[in-house]
C-alpha cells in the first residue's frame, strides 16, 4: 500500500468516526473453506459482459467521498437523485431494479475492481477479462470454458460462442433468427444422415432441444426507435428472458452468457436520454428480466449473476462531456445464492494523488478474486484448477466469499 492512499483511508476513517459519512462499506471476505451454496450441483450462474468499458464511478457514485464532485465535474450531476446504498456509495437513478434487488439483499455492488491488465485497449481488455490470464493473446480459450471442462453445460446467447465459453466442451448459442423453422421432414431427413456420427447426432439433438419454444417475445425489436415516448430496450431484455427459460429447464444447460454493448462513454455522457443512460436502463431491465424468468422457474435461491466490464473509465470528465478509457470500475453481483445488500470496496479515494497514474480509480481488488470464489462456491470448481488452470498464475489471488 502506498502513502497517499493509506493516507486517503486514514482520512475516511476518521470522516466516518466523526460522523461526517453513512455506515461504511462491508469489509470484503475472502473464502477459506468451500461455501454450501449449491452442494447438490443444482447452481446456476450467469455472467454479463458489458462490452465498451462502463463507468463505474458513474453507475455506482461514490457520492460520500468528500473529492467526489470536484474529481468528476458535470459528471457527478444526475437527472435526479442517486439511490443511496451503503458507506460512500449510490447508484444511477436508472438502476432501479437492481437498487430494489440490493435492497431485498439479493444484489451486492464491488467497487474499485478490475484485471491485471491496465493499458485501456477495448480489445485487449475484453481478451483478458475473458481469456482469465494476465496479458492479452495469452491464452486461445476462456476461463469459464476451463472451468465447465468437457463434460460442462454452457450457453451464450450469441450468434457465436464467446471466447470466454471456449474450452474442451461443446458449449451451445442461441439467437433469434428471422428464418422460417426447418420442416419435419428435413429434420428427420438429418437425424437418419447423422445417425452413425455421434458427434453430428449429439449436436443436431441439442439444436432441437433448443429450437423448441424458441421464438423470440414479442417486445424482440432490435431497433432504437422511439415507442410512446420511451426508448425500445433492444435485445437484451428478451435475450435475458430466454437464458432464464433455457437455465429453467431440469436437463438444460446451467450457465449462460449474455453480452450487452454501448458503454464507450466519450462524449454527452450525462444526456437524459443519450446511449450511456440508455445502456443502463437497458442492463437494469434484462437483469430484472433475468430475476423474474429465474424466479418464476423456482431456481432464483440457486443462482448467480455477474455482471462486469472489460475497464473503467478516467476519474476526470473530458473535453466532450464524457470519460475516456481508464481503469478501475464496478461490478454487480446479483442471486438468492447470494449474501446481498452490501458493497464491497477497499476503497482508494478520488484525490489525484490517489488515482493510478493520475487518472484512474485505482483497482484495491482484483475481479478475478470475485469470479474464483464465485465457481468455487456455486460451480463446485476446486480450488487447484482455480489456480492452475482456470485463472493461471492466480494462486496469490484469493477467492472472495460473496454467497450466502
Amino acid at each position: 500500500m502506498n502513502d497517499s492512499t493509506d493516507f486517503a483511508r486514514r482520512r475516511l476513517l476518521r470522516a466516518a468516526l466523526s460522523g461526517a459519512l453513512l455506515a461504511p462499506a462491508a469489509t470484503l471476505s475472502f473464502a477459506t473453506t468451500r461455501g454450501t451454496g449449491n452442494s447438490g450441483g443444482n447452481g446456476r450462474f450467469v455472467l454479463v459482459i458489458l462490452r465498451g468499458g462502463m463507468d463505474g464511478l458513474y453507475a455506482v457514485p461514490a457520492v460520500g467521498d468528500p473529492e467526489f464532485a470536484a474529481a468528476r465535474g458535470a459528471l457527478a450531476q444526475y437527472p435526479s437523485a442517486p439511490l443511496p446504498l451503503e458507506g460512500l456509495f449510490a447508484l444511477h437513478p436508472a438502476l432501479a431494479s437492481l437498487h430494489e434487488a440490493w435492497g431485498k439483499r439479493e444484489a451486492l455492488v464491488l467497487h474499485a475492481v478490475g484485471l491485471p491488465y491496465r493499458e485501456r485497449s477495448h480489445f485487449d481488455a475484453q481478451n483478458v477479462l475473458e481469456g482469465g490470464g494476465t496479458r492479452p493473446f495469452e491464452l486461445d480459450s476462456g476461463w469459464l470454458g476451463r472451468a465447465l471442462g468437457r463434460d460442462g453445460r454452457g450457453i451464450a446467447l450469441a450468434t457465436a460462442v464467446p471466447l470466454v465459453l471456449r474450452g474442451p466442451g461443446s458449449p451451445d448459442t442461441w439467437s433469434p433468427s428471422t428464418l422460417p423453422d426447418p420442416s419435419a421432414d428435413l429434420v428427420a431427413r438429418l437425424e437418419h444422415l447423422y445417425g452413425s456420427d455421434a458427434a453430428l447426432a449429439e449436436a443436431l439433438a441439442r439444436a432441437k432441444a433448443l429450437r423448441q419454444d424458441g421464438s423470440m417475445p414479442a417486445d424482440a425489436n432490435t431497433g432504437d426507435d422511439m415507442a410512446g415516448g420511451q426508448r425500445r430496450s433492444g435485445p437484451f431484455v428478451p435475450l435475458a428472458r430466454r437464458a432464464a427459460e433455457f437455465l429453467a429447464q431440469p436437463t438444460g444447460p446451467r450457465v449462460a452468457v449474455l453480452e450487452l454493448g454501448g458503454w464507450d462513454s466519450h462524449a454527452n455522457q450525462t444526456a437524459a436520454n443519450g446511449a450511456t443512460t440508455q445502456a443502463l436502463r437497458t442492463l437494469d431491465a434484462g437483469l430484472a428480466a433475468l430475476r423474474e424468468g429465474l424466479a418464476g422457474a423456482g431456481v432464483w435461491r440457486d443462482s448467480v449473476v455477474v455482471v462486469a466490464s472489460e475497464f473503467g473509465r478516467e476519474v476526470a470528465i473530458n473535453g466532450t462531456q464524457g470519460s475516456d478509457h481508464g481503469t478501475g470500475g464496478a461490478a454487480f453481483v446479483l442471486g438468492g445464492a447470494i449474501r446481498g445488500g452490501r458493497v464491497l470496496a477497499d476503497w482508494p479515494g478520488l484525490a489525484k494523488k490517489d488515482r493510478f497514474e493520475g487518472r484512474d480509480l485505482r483497482i484495491t481488488t482484483d475481479l478475478r478474486a470475485l469470479l474464483k470464489g464465485v465457481l468455487d462456491e456455486q460451480l463446485q470448481v476446486a480450488a487447484s484448477r482455480l489456480d492452475a488452470e482456470v485463472f493461471p498464475g492466480s494462486a496469490g489471488v484469493r477467492p472472495l466469499a460473496v454467497l450466502a
